[in-house]
């Protein structure tokens, strides 16, 4: 109980003591305060600004003359009990930073309380960087924007772990900060308690391990704060803009990486999320309590996620790597290897459906247990791209609810027993051309598709090279040119051939040996057999 005291009137503390950063900030403009810190060698009778008198503890900060270019440094080899609210602001060209010093391993700012490590309120220009946050109980950090709009917080080079990574029978609690929401870093929440955005956050160079939750972003969904609106015309959404999360690796979580949720021009970039998503998410007879998916939009604009690897994943519900959900327009997966998750893509529009996204140069291998879909419900994928993506032994793959979409030089290699299912409406202008389907009959409406053995490089499902093709695959220049700006293929090697799949080279010298008549004709029979059994059961389902 004392100790619950003590942290409680640190934070209360803490938070008179950075917000009169508004007064002083001016005046400071150009400062150079530094506050030092050791678990091991401080004393908090120092005044810690300098590095041979350092505080002990952060309880030892007595006076601050804190504004631009103010530094909190932790000398590395120490563990450091802490649970700050700041609400402070650096400039650009100098933050406020909160970092590390020394040598030997990171320093270690945990808590054990049910609350965040760092709450950045109404912050500006903060920089934590080069440390390691431990929270059991708690979460690690939670930006909000109470009274203003946040600008250029930056977390770099920060692993995460230990953060209430148990297993759970309904979806996290994303409305209240970092700690309920088990997550790494929560920026708002859903609902928002504000109008104002985070804009120009930067993630990069984190790991994040042992947390149940990753990086959970969420914006202003309209003035009422009702995440879910009974009609389009409700929402009014104040996005965050500027987010970019890179080089950051999540492994071994019970839920989630990345939420890119309410952004406009957000871009994820070369991460890994590997056996995120644990929880399966079934109760004890096999029903379904809920639903996660290692990296996601939710209702954002002209946001990417590229150059990832996904893998790994359990949750029986989604479980996917491609999922566009809520109210998500203009948004892009491209350059992803997604293996060994529970199925490729599982969208969920809603309103008058999504608009605009986009699914390019991916490489899908063995996400097959369970269904892929373009769209699950009427509302549908609407002006949606699917083109130069190779899908290796998927389960049943569904191109459905798609309106005015355009799907080319895809590679689909069902597993056996799975088929291949689409919308034969020609009043939804969906236009198919130069697909290769293999294990599956080609759809009637996608009439210069190919149902051929593709020519694979290798044999091994573990290695992406084993998905360049042959030189003499009759995939190599069998695709349609599709003019939009791309210029490097999934391998990254520039595209100087219009091929079907994600790779976009001139070929590899392995060798091609085509199929025989008879295997033709028996793919076919079996294709067809699949189909018609689908059929009956969906039926009567």
């Amino acid at each position: 109980m004392k100790k619950s005291i003590k942290i409680l009137s640190l934070i209360i503390a803490l938070t008179v003591i950075f917000s009169c950063v508004s007064v002083s900030a001016f005046a400071l403009e150009n400062s150079k305060n530094y506050y030092y810190f050791d678990a091991i060698n401080g004393d908090d009778r120092n005044s810690g600004t300098d590095i041979d008198h350092p505080i002990k503890t952060i309880d030892g900060l007595k006076e601050l003359n804190i504004g631009p270019g103010t530094h909190f440094l932790f000398k590395n080899g120490g563990e450091y009990e802490c649970a700050v609210l700041l609400t402070c602001s650096g400039t650009k060209e100098n933050p406020v930073v909160i970092s590390s010093y020394g040598e030997g391993e990171r320093a270690i700012l945990k808590t054990d309380e049910k609350t965040e490590v760092f709450r950045l309120f109404d912050c500006s220009y903060v920089t934590i960087s080069n440390l390691h946050i431990k929270a059991p109980n708690g979460g690690g950090i939670w930006i909000d924007t109470l009274n203003q709009t946040s600008e250029g917080i930056i977390i770099d080079n920060v692993y995460f772990e230990d953060m209430q990574n148990y297993k759970v029978h309904s979806r996290d609690d994303n409305t209240n900060g970092a700690a309920v929401g088990r997550a790494a870093v929560m920026v708002k929440g859903l609902p928002a308690r504000s109008r104002y955005a985070v804009n120009n956050l930067t993630i990069r160079n984190c790991e994040v391990y042992n947390c149940a939750n990753g990086f959970m972003i969420w914006g202003s969904w309209n003035d009422q704060q009702l995440p879910w609106c009974e009609t389009e015309e409700e929402i009014d959404p104040v996005y965050n803009e500027g987010l970019l999360i890179e080089n950051c690796y999540f492994h071994e979580m019970d839920a989630e990486a990345v939420i890119v949720g309410m952004c406009d021009g957000a871009l994820v970039t070369n991460c890994r999320a590997i056996n995120c998503c644990q929880g399966e998410g079934v109760d004890e007879n096999g029903e379904i309590e809920y639903f996660t998916a290692a990296m996601w939009f939710w209702g954002s604009e002209n946001s990417t996620i590229q150059y990832c690897e996904i893998a790994g994943q359990k949750n029986f519900g989604d479980g996917m790597a491609v999922d566009f959900d809520s109210h998500t327009n203009n948004c892009t997966y491209q350059y992803i290897y997604s293996h060994d998750n529970i199925r490729f893509m599982c969208n969920n529009p809603n309103y008058s459906g999504h608009h605009g996204n986009t699914v390019r140069y991916c490489l899908s291998v063995n996400d097959n247990v369970g269904r892929s879909t373009t769209a699950v419900g009427s509302c549908g994928e609407h002006e949606f791209s699917f083109y130069n993506n190779t899908i290796i032994n998927c389960g049943e793959f569904q191109l459905k609810n798609m309106y005015n979409s355009y799907v080319a030089n895809n590679i689909i290699v069902l597993a056996d027993g799975e088929h291949f299912a689409y919308d034969f409406d020609p009043t939804r202008k969906n236009v198919y051309e130069n697909n290769c389907y293999y294990n599956a009959l080609s759809p009637l409406v996608d009439i210069r598709s190919r149902n051929i053995l593709p020519g694979f490089t290798g044999g091994k499902s573990s290695d992406i090279n084993s998905f360049t093709l042959s030189k003499d695959s009759p995939l190599i220049g069998g695709g349609v040119k599709i003019d939009d700006g791309i210029t490097t293929d999934f391998f990254g090697n520039e595209i100087v051939s219009n091929n079907i799949g994600c790779y976009g080279g001139t070929g590899t010298d392995a060798e091609y040996i085509p199929e025989s008549a008879e295997s033709v004709m028996l793919r076919a029979i079996m294709s067809l057999i699949n189909n018609l059994i689908s059929s009956i059961i969906n039926a009567f389902d």
